[in-house]
């Protein structure tokens, strides 16, 4: 029982810490974009929350876990209105590296934790890496179409589903292999963000 209430707290702090770097990337995007407060809210709240939703919708899971956690939107909608006067004194470039990050890191953190649950109520592994990489890419999808861009995912760019798919395959592995579940989540989530900042970096890219 005790495990099961460390597990759990564990996967609600990754959750957390996912929403907060998906909302910021969105927060960033609405600014680039010159939107308004309820934009910036709007973007910030899908990016933050569609993938999530998603999973939870393929995995019958309900309530959805930003309804069953109030706290989640309303902590969203408090930084959408502190956000704005900040970004203003951004910098085009520090902006671009600022989402790059942001969006990084949010998509090792719910990628990772979109696998967990999905391993949690019994889905076959390559099940689970899928969930996990549709968990981590979903939000950033909708962010990019709201925003009238072709979706990062989509584009002939950096390295960025494939990333979320060697982070959750990374979790995994080390769970078969019985390591600790912390040991376990902290090397999917790193491999994840490694990579994406690593071909960001050195502009790797799928062949076409």
């Amino acid at each position: 029982m005790a495990l099961y209430l460390g597990m759990s707290s564990m996967l609600h702090t990754i959750e957390v810490a996912g929403i907060l770097a998906f909302a910021s990337s969105g927060f960033i995007e609405a600014r680039r974009k010159r939107m308004d407060v309820v934009g910036v809210f709007t973007v910030a709240f899908i990016t933050a929350f569609g993938g999530g939703t998603l999973r939870d919708l393929l995995l019958d899971r309900r309530p959805l876990f930003w309804v069953e956690n109030q706290e989640y939107p309303i902590v969203i909608f408090i930084m959408s209105l502190l956000a704005i006067p900040f970004l203003r004194r951004l910098r085009s470039t520090a902006m671009e590296n600022a989402i790059v990050v942001a969006d990084a890191l949010g998509l090792g953190l719910f990628s990772v934790t979109g696998s967990s649950l999905a391993l949690e109520v019994g889905m076959p592994m390559f099940i689970c890496v899928m969930m996990g990489v549709i968990t981590g890419i979903f939000g950033g999808v909708l962010r990019d179409i709201i925003c009238n861009e072709i979706p990062l995912v989509f584009r002939r760019s950096h390295l960025y589903a494939t990333c979320a798919f060697a982070g959750c395959w990374t979790y995994l592995l080390l769970n078969w292999l019985d390591v600790s579940e912390v040991v376990a989540l902290g090397f999917g989530v790193g491999i994840c963000f490694a990579l994406r900042m690593l071909a960001v970096r050195f502009d790797w890219k799928l062949p076409i």
